[in-house]
């Protein structure tokens, strides 16, 4: 169960008014191309914003305890941003507890990659040009240009609803990833940040022939539909990044990399034992089925919801984005629980009753709730399991709420304990780093060496295929248990 905090419409609304007045004559010097540029926000108040979306997804999401891999980050990280056009930024990096192929920089210069990029990684120097990438974002200023250029962004469902308090914070969930919403940039923003993240990268003695690698395995994921929330929706083809990364390659003088590093065998070894993918101890779906080992429930979402787990909410969406649905933990009772939300001003109340849903103690409620866009209809249960409440919230727009009121109130009605042994005892998947002791093709590794993800995840975690010749020695990934396994 994870979230991450949303922001009222109208309050958007008004914070963009109050920079546009106070801000619309400003002007700054890019760091990087040299040029004045419209600048809506000082660098005091980038930092700022930086810090506190930053602090928010440690708070949420949290960081990945593997203290190698951390340092490992910091160091690199801290090392590229020293030599950077904005070195005196209070940098920070860090390794996020996150499955997501992702990286992304807040404002300020505080970076992010996942566990999950790293797993996809096969040396420091494709690491590097992720890390420098970022680091780009943040020197050629492209979150202060984008938050210039912004238009607020409609959250739907909870845009300025009485709730909002209560649910606004989950509106972004399905399709932005740990990420700012306003944090989107442009192709020319993200080339540029390609292109400064080569030249970073080569500045710390790395082996940027090894760059073209990691737009090869990101495009590769993006084909398999694997999850790749910023880089695939936001970024350039791949497949142009490759090519272009290769023209840098060709623009450097002769014995420019005669010295330079790559660092595979230390890397793979710090990534031996690494998680790989969801943690399942947090909840994981199986299929449309939710299952929470660690607090023993289990539920069945509406079959093609759009569906996301994040540290403290199970969401879904309805394909048409007619209708929501959160499950959150309550404060106190049941009954207390009700009341809180009920409680709220402006709300109606159509029904509420006690109930029991697969004998345990539960409330139930139909509500309206007005907001600028029209009226929600709402349909809520707060039930106890296990000596803690949960909140089962659904919202629809009038629209759907005869076709999906049905689907709402089955999810809520199918919450019951999970007693399997084998499902409660599931453990997340692990990195196995196997040493070739004989040379072989990539079929015959993971023919050899079985894993518990597609044999087609093995290939792109590696980046290799079926018939790449791998030699004798060399280091390569497998993933042992999982949920799926």
């Amino acid at each position: 169960m994870r979230y991450k905090n949303g922001r009222v419409l109208h309050v958007a609304l008004r914070v963009g008014i109050l920079f546009g007045m106070l801000f619309s004559t400003a002007c700054a010097t890019n760091p990087v191309t040299g040029r004045r540029e419209l600048s809506l926000v000082s660098e005091a108040q980038e930092v700022q914003m930086g810090r506190e979306g930053a602090q928010a997804d440690l708070q949420r999401i949290g960081e990945y305890a593997n203290p190698e891999a951390q340092a490992l980050v910091r160091r690199m990280g801290s090392q590229m941003a020293a030599k950077s056009e904005r070195p005196n930024l209070p940098w920070e990096f860090h390794v996020l507890d996150d499955a997501a192929v992702n990286a992304f920089a807040y404002p300020g210069g505080f970076i992010f990659v996942t566990r999950g990029l790293m797993t996809h990684m096969n040396s420091e120097a494709e690491l590097a040009e992720v890390i420098g990438h970022e680091i780009g974002h943040v020197t050629a200023k492209h979150t202060v240009a984008a938050i210039s250029k912004q238009q607020v962004a409609q959250i739907g469902l909870v845009g300025a609803s009485v709730l909002s308090s209560q649910v606004a914070k989950y509106g972004d969930l399905l399709g932005t990833g740990a990420s700012l919403l306003f944090l989107k940039f442009g192709r020319d923003d993200e080339l540029q940040a390609d292109a400064l993240g080569f030249q970073y990268s080569l500045a710390q003695g790395y082996d940027v022939r090894e760059a073209p690698k990691v737009f090869q395995t990101l495009g590769r994921l993006a084909g398999d539909g694997g999850r790749v929330p910023e880089w695939q929706s936001t970024h350039p083809d791949p497949g142009n990044r490759v090519q272009r990364a290769e023209a840098r390659l060709a623009t450097l003088a002769p014995g420019a990399l005669a010295q330079t590093i790559v660092k595979r065998e230390s890397y793979l070894q710090l990534l031996n034992g690494f998680m790989f993918g969801e943690n399942p101890r947090q909840g994981y779906f199986r299929g449309a089925r939710f299952l929470h080992p660690d607090l023993r429930f289990q539920f069945d979402m509406p079959a093609e919801w759009k569906t996301a787990n994040t540290a403290d909410a199970v969401v879904a969406m309805s394909p048409d984005n007619g209708a929501q649905v959160q499950l959150t933990l309550g404060k106190g009772t049941p009954a207390e629980t009700m009341q809180s939300l009920l409680g709220r001003e402006g709300l109606v109340v159509r029904q509420r009753a006690g109930t029991t849903i697969n004998g345990l103690p539960a409330v139930q409620a139909v509500f309206d709730a007005p907001t600028e866009n029209g009226t929600l209809r709402g349909i809520a249960t707060a039930l106890s399991y296990r000596n803690t409440t949960y909140m089962m919230l659904g919202l629809l727009v009038p629209q759907v709420a005869a076709q999906r009121g049905g689907e709402v109130e089955a999810w809520a009605r199918s919450f019951r304990a999970l007693e399997d042994p084998a499902l409660l005892n599931v453990q997340p998947g692990r990195v196995d780093v196997i040493t070739l002791p004989d040379a072989m093709t990539g079929l015959q590794f993971v023919q050899r060496y079985p894993s518990s993800i597609p044999v087609a995840q093995v290939y792109i975690i590696n980046n290799i295929d079926a018939t790449t010749a791998l030699p004798r020695g060399v280091m390569l990934k497998r993933v042992v248990g999982g949920a799926g396994s």
